[in-house]
């Protein structure tokens, strides 16, 4: 890690799209804080989260944001950032990001965290929203309708909440709920009316596996890209129920309808690349995953990521949450890795550099700005091809 080339240089000044984050807390945070965050696990007694790979990349790599060495000690990073309060650590590390569009998931505040209006105002970017659709059915239940008026009344409350947030995605976190081993089959209305029934006399949250596929189905109805967590997230998920292949005979069913976003992935990362090999509607990220494993690693992600995903289906995400310092290192690992992939297949003559190039720009924002349908933004420089001879003059072909 470390080396440099053209694609790293291109890379560093591509702005990135983030198609899936979240906000930031607003409020500083004592040490427990700070540890309850930098983990998808939970903090245990005589282990601190500041000894995994992500603990040890936000020492090596933020650090220095906050006027520290590289390295420095749990004790004195945090000690500064309490110094510089949140208000400034968040808009250093979300600066040195260098994100330009972010797509925010809003359906998940265990925290006090920033709006996509605020957080895109902290850096100097644009932000969209993603409505979570498990939040929005769980709203609907919460009013007390009748069963029979649940399908109808979750429709009409998940279009209102794309209408209101201008949103330009939707979500679903049904690897946390019931995993992917469900019937694909679009649900009876029947048996949608009795699952209904079943849980509002239960309470507690969207879990019932009708009700997960007719919330998969309402997402097609809908028409907007759906983001689908898969993979690697807290100990809700049970790890051997998300592989995202499980989804394959509903990927069949709903062939022709809308852009499926496998979102992190790890460690299905290469079964995530056969859907988008094979299904024209399926992209995926490895977002979450990079920060994890931080940039010493994220080459070894990447790599398997692409073995065999077409390069207009590989999107960026940080799914950065809570901590600034995860944008940073998300961004940092993404450039760093991609760089380092793209760069040795340019060095060894497997790719030329103006595709390299073309490959780096699609996956860092021009993907998700035509997924999505985002505005476009003017290309940075791209470091040109060693000199050759010139050509006669030729009209010159824009940059997709």
């Amino acid at each position: 890690m470390g080396a440099t080339g053209p694609v790293h240089e291109a890379l560093a000044a591509l702005p990135l799209v983030d198609h899936h984050c979240h906000g930031v807390v607003t409020a500083d945070l004592d040490r427990d804080g700070f540890e309850s965050l930098l983990t998808e696990g939970e903090p245990w007694p005589g282990i601190s989260p500041f000894d995994t790979p992500a603990g040890v990349a936000v020492r090596r790599h933020c650090a220095p944001l906050l006027d520290l060495p590289r390295h420095a000690a749990a004790d004195a990073y945090l000690a500064r950032r309490a110094e510089l309060g949140v208000r400034e650590v968040n808009r250093r590390f979300l600066a040195a990001a260098g994100t330009e569009v972010f797509c925010v998931d809003t359906g998940y505040t265990p925290h006090p965290i920033t709006t996509p209006g605020e957080l895109a105002e902290t850096a100097d970017g644009t932000a969209y929203e993603v409505v979570r659709l498990e939040s929005v059915a769980e709203a609907v239940a919460a009013e007390g309708i009748e069963p029979d008026a649940y399908a109808t009344a979750f429709r009409t409350a998940a279009e209102e909440a794309v209408r209101r947030s201008g949103a330009v995605a939707v979500k679903s976190v049904a690897a946390y709920r019931t995993g992917f081993d469900l019937d694909p089959a679009r649900p009876a209305d029947a048996l949608v009316t009795e699952a209904a029934r079943l849980w509002m006399a239960e309470g507690g949250r969207l879990a019932d596996p009708v009700l997960i596929r007719h919330l998969l189905w309402t997402a097609v109805d809908l028409g907007l890209p759906l983001q689908i967590h898969t993979g690697f997230g807290d100990n809700d998920i049970r790890l051997h129920r998300v592989d995202p292949t499980h989804l394959t005979d509903w990927l069949h069913l709903s062939k022709g309808t809308i852009p499926v976003l496998l979102l992190h992935c790890w460690p299905y990362q290469r079964q995530a690349a056969y859907l988008a090999a094979v299904f024209e509607q399926v992209y995926l990220d490895v977002g979450l995953t990079l920060h994890h494993v931080g940039p010493a690693r994220s080459r070894a992600i990447l790599a398997e990521a692409l073995e065999i995903t077409p390069f207009r289906k590989l999107l960026y995400s940080s799914d950065a949450y809570g901590l600034a310092e995860f944008y940073r290192l998300g961004a940092l690992a993404f450039r760093q890795g991609l760089g380092d992939l793209l760069q040795d297949r340019v060095d060894a003559d497997e790719l030329s550099l103006p595709d390299a190039l073309r490959i780096a720009a699609w996956t860092a924002g021009d993907n998700a700005r035509r997924l999505y349908g985002l505005p476009a933004t003017e290309p940075a420089p791209s470091p040109a091809p060693p000199a050759a001879p010139a050509p006669a003059p030729e009209s010159r072909q824009p940059r997709d």
